[in-house]
């Protein structure tokens, strides 16, 4: 009997999206969740925590306040990072839908204490710091959902749609973030009367009380319409029957705490049995030369706001470029790149794209005049006047941050999603999630490292007040984003693998010349 034909082309590309279909509700779900949940973060936490702080909680004025902000930046960054890690054993107890409610109703009270109060010694522990647990709960569990309500077949694309879900979100932020600060909203430092709690919330506050806003829709989506226990399958969808719940009676509060301590003991032990291990050490060494080229995406969060109102002016629309831009066009490329570059190794691949992105900083650590002329012509016109909206003479900054944003964005499509391909590659089989979850620490070096840095750079360089170099920042930045290709370069003998379907590590040349080598020896 003749088998039935694979389908080719368009209906073949075409099946990719409707295999979806079959996919649950919960899928869906998490989907619409997740888009208004990057929304609130982009809009209430990403870009206007340190202005916020700055602004709102200890002033202006504040002796040494850029220092100040960046440090609690840092050390919330950090805790954040720190929580996603070790989360995972508290979504096993709990199970995926109350571990949702439980991080959209942190979520929601954090952010109202930070919308309503600017006591520091209230909302930074109750506010600032508590979000951070909120989203630190929410991130993971989203990611978890997603493989779990998909099969094998849906799952790539799945992955791919809640990459570019997460993007939307981040995009439609920074659009309302630049409208509120620029002329069709407050301005950067304007207020605004709430009618229904008498109170006057500056522009920051009022950005932090819409992300209240966008939290509700997940929250009662979450509630009312998630089911416990889903589960696709290869033969289709099931419903498992609930766990045994051994802390029954003991309360969340008790759970939370078991959890917590089983998974500090896990990790240490999981760590322990990992050091000795070669492969780890290359992992280690690999992921925190990527640290380099990774701090260039913090300083867009916690250097580039300040940066920007000190030199394009108040209420300057720079979100458009610095994050709107940038979701748009990784969303557009990574697929493309994925697709052209998939018999390159993950390590090349990392190395190419990171050299492309840390050179990009130094457009803007060059003197600005240097693009007056395109400033001054057809292109500052159409990036400044008629995209942005800004009137009156450009502003070469202008186009130095745009020439910076698509080169790092052209160089993060390259690097960012292979990174994880090389953490999978070098991980010894059925250790891939420790390799995968223990990934993550050396962004909490990242985080904390800008954090420290930021305010520092922008007292010495880029003040509120006074003389201002900030290219010389800038170049500063650029330079230490330079380790992760320089060092993935040259330590590439060491690092580099064999990847299952690539190219070979070495080339014929440097076969050749290592045997020469070896036969000299």
């Amino acid at each position: 009997m003749r088998q039935p034909e694979s389908p080719t082309g368009l209906k073949a590309f075409l099946q990719k999206f409707t295999g979806l279909a079959s996919a649950p509700r919960e899928l869906w779900i998490i989907y619409i969740a997740y888009i208004f949940e990057n929304l609130a973060y982009k809009v209430g936490a990403a870009g206007v925590v340190v202005l916020w702080l700055t602004d709102d909680v200890f002033g202006a004025g504040y002796p040494g306040i850029d220092v100040k902000a960046a440090s609690i930046y840092a050390f919330w960054s950090a805790i954040m990072t720190l929580v996603t890690v070790m989360i995972g054993p508290l979504t096993d107890a709990l199970g995926i839908r109350k571990t949702f409610l439980l991080g959209f109703w942190v979520c929601l009270v954090s952010r109202i204490v930070m919308a309503v109060t600017v006591n520091k010694w209230i909302v930074l522990p109750w506010g600032l710091f508590l979000q951070g647990v909120g989203i630190a709960l929410l991130v993971p569990v989203m990611a978890a959902g997603c493989k779990r309500y998909t099969n094998a077949f849906q799952r790539s694309l799945a992955f791919s749609l809640y990459y570019a879900l997460m993007n939307l979100g981040y995009a439609i932020g920074d659009g309302i973030f630049d409208h509120l600060r620029g002329k069709g909203g407050l301005g950067e430092h304007g207020s605004w009367m709430v009618p229904w709690l008498g109170m006057e919330l500056s522009t920051y506050r009022v950005l932090i009380l819409l992300s209240v806003v966008f939290t509700v829709p997940g929250l009662i989506l979450v509630w009312c319409t998630l089911r416990e226990g889903v589960e696709m399958t290869e033969t289709g969808v099931r419903i498992l029957p609930p766990k045994p719940n051994l802390n029954a009676g003991l309360g969340p509060l008790v759970s939370l705490y078991r959890s917590a301590r089983a998974t500090v003991a896990e990790t240490l032990r999981i760590f322990k049995a990992l050091v000795p291990q070669r492969a780890f050490h290359r992992f280690l060494i690999f992921m925190s030369l990527v640290v380099g080229v990774k701090m260039i995406f913090y300083h867009l969060v916690v250097t580039f706001p300040k940066f920007g109102i000190r030199e394009l002016g108040e209420g300057a629309p720079f979100a458009h470029l610095s994050g709107m831009l940038n979701s748009v066009m990784i969303v557009v490329l990574v697929p493309l790149c994925g697709a052209l570059t998939q018999k390159v190794s993950a390590y090349r691949m990392v190395t190419f794209g990171s050299l492309i992105s840390a050179l990009s900083v130094f457009f803007i650590a060059l003197p600005a005049h240097w693009f007056q002329p395109l400033a001054d012509g057809w292109v500052g016109d159409m990036i400044v006047h008629r995209w942005l909206g800004v009137a009156g003479p450009v502003n070469p900054y202008w186009i130095s941050i745009f020439l910076f944003v698509v080169m790092l964005s052209l160089g993060e499509a390259f690097w960012s999603p292979r990174l994880y391909e090389y953490a999978a590659a070098i991980a010894p089989k059925g250790q891939e999630a420790s390799y995968m979850a223990l990934s993550l620490l050396p962004y909490f070096v990242a985080k904390f490292t800008v954090g420290m840095s930021s305010g520092w750079l922008l007292k010495w360089f880029c003040p509120a007040e006074g003389p201002r170099s900030p290219g010389t920042m800038w170049f500063i930045i650029g330079c230490m984003a330079l380790i992760t290709p320089v060092g993935t370069f040259l330590f590439r003998k060491h690092l580099q693998l064999q990847e299952s379907g690539r190219e070979p590590v070495i080339t014929k040349a440097e076969a050749a010349a290592e045997e020469e080598e070896a036969g000299h020896g």
